[in-house]
């Protein structure tokens, strides 16, 4: 197993992270954690060397917390460094104490070690500042290490964020495909500048790099100066840079575990040959030519006068085109947007299309994106 640094601290991480999003499940049921196989997963990456494991209280429908608490008894806790989030925002510090206090006792441990602010957002941003004093108070009594923040907005928030609190670490989506969305590139060599630990969470973009795999991509893949698979290509890509302190990976079962635990003990930094690089960067404008519609995300459509995330529904209409991943995606537009921001909320004013410099027919786009998330979300 690879081991790096961790922004400031003397703590070294494994290159891989167990991320506990997407344990297996019975009966289709995602409150309905599969234990006995869970919890050989993490066993298994813990022995392997493994020692940061990720969790949240919203995942697997409030399971999640107290599976992990069970499956780290018989000293597997004391062997990892556990990090979990505030995922929901208390409107007092004795709500907030009653919350922390509820994860200690499902996560059957006295601390935690890294804490996260969830899914960060400019607006949410405004909501969660008050709750800083609260978790600095929480960490000067030992009940948690260190304080970072999960991210899912545009770099320059990002940036705005990183500079507004004297953050630990950072959590954001870093693969090859999203080079230039959310923090991308610019916002992982900005963190790392200020001395932030960089998690990466979604490496495979939800699977979407891994399958189904379009023939041009998997051609190129095959005529590539070393084999690998698309899975390895991907994480090997991320662990490639400096900057990055650990990826996490959401395994869903023990051949997972196993094969990214081989790619780990086989990644490092600066790598790559450029030959190599040149393939990923030809995979990448692949996976572009199968853009549905031609947005840059300049955001001249923006404020829409209704709400509507107008560059993020088209994000993902192209994403369900380009990548096929239908439970990802699905996940990303009815959970994790808000219903304001979703296309239905267009009046058809018509000021967004006179904005736009692509001359984009938006009004009528958001309804096709709309209508095919909604057949991927009934299929």
């Amino acid at each position: 197993m690879q081991y790096r640094a961790f922004g400031k601290l003397e703590w070294r991480p494994s290159a891989l992270g167990f991320g506990a999003m997407r344990l297996p499940i019975l009966d289709e049921d995602p409150s309905k954690i599969d234990e006995p196989l869970a919890a050989e997963m993490i066993r298994t990456a813990i022995d392997a060397g493994v020692n940061y494991v990720d969790t949240a209280r919203v995942y697997h429908r409030g399971q999640c917390e107290p599976f992990i608490g069970r499956a780290l008894r018989d000293g597997y806790r004391e062997r990892v460094k556990l990090a979990t989030k505030l995922s929901h925002i208390p409107k007092s510090l004795k709500a907030f104490r009653t919350y922390l206090d509820e994860q200690l006792a499902d996560l059957q441990t006295d601390h935690i070690d890294f804490y996260l602010l969830h899914g960060v957002n400019r607006r949410s941003w405004e909501l969660e500042k008050p709750t800083l004093p609260w978790i600095e108070e929480a960490i000067n009594e030992g009940k948690i290490g260190h304080l970072g923040f999960s991210f899912h907005d545009d770099l320059e928030t990002f940036k705005s964020i990183v500079d507004s609190y004297d953050w630990t670490f950072c959590q954001i989506m870093y693969n090859y495909m999203d080079i230039e969305d959310q923090a991308g590139t610019e916002g992982l060599l900005y963190a790392a500048d200020k001395g932030l630990a960089i998690v990466i969470m979604e490496p495979l973009r939800g699977g979407g790099l891994v399958e189904p795999i379009p023939d041009s991509v998997a051609e190129l893949w095959r005529s590539a100066p070393v084999e690998r698979t698309p899975a390895e290509w991907a994480l090997h890509w991320v662990w490639d840079h400096p900057e990055v302190s650990l990826l996490l990976s959401g395994m869903s079962d023990l051949s997972q575990v196993e094969q990214n635990l081989a790619s780990a003990d086989a990644s490092g930094t600066k790598r790559m040959t450029q030959p190599e690089l040149d393939v990923v960067a030809k995979v990448r404008e692949e996976y572009r030519k199968l853009i549905r519609v031609s947005c840059t995300k300049c955001q001249y459509c923006m404020p829409c006068p209704q709400g509507v995330g107008i560059p993020h529904v088209f994000r993902l209409y192209n994403d369900l085109s380009m990548y096929g991943n239908e439970d990802w995606i699905r996940q990303q537009y009815f959970e994790h947007t808000p219903e304001s921001m979703r296309a239905p909320g267009c009046i058809a004013c018509g000021t967004c299309e006179e904005a736009c410099p692509q001359q984009i027919k938006i009004i009528e786009v958001l309804r096709e994106a709309h209508d095919a998330l909604l057949t991927t979300l009934s299929s």
